[in-house]
């Protein structure tokens, strides 16, 4: 899989380790998955699989 590095991922998740001051994500990339028994077809269906708990 070939990857640009123009990606810009904004983050809010000031508990995320990968969050950055200027509510940036830190990662080059991230992995979204859908959230257990969840297929509502709304925006809350799916999670950041890529977070990791800063404390």
């Amino acid at each position: 899989m070939s990857h640009k590095n123009n990606q810009c991922i904004h983050c809010s998740v000031e508990s995320c380790q990968h969050h950055t001051i200027n509510g940036m994500c830190s990662l080059t990339d991230i992995q979204v998955a859908p959230k257990q028994n969840c297929c509502n077809g709304k925006a809350d269906e799916s999670q950041c699989n890529s977070y990791r708990c800063r404390w």
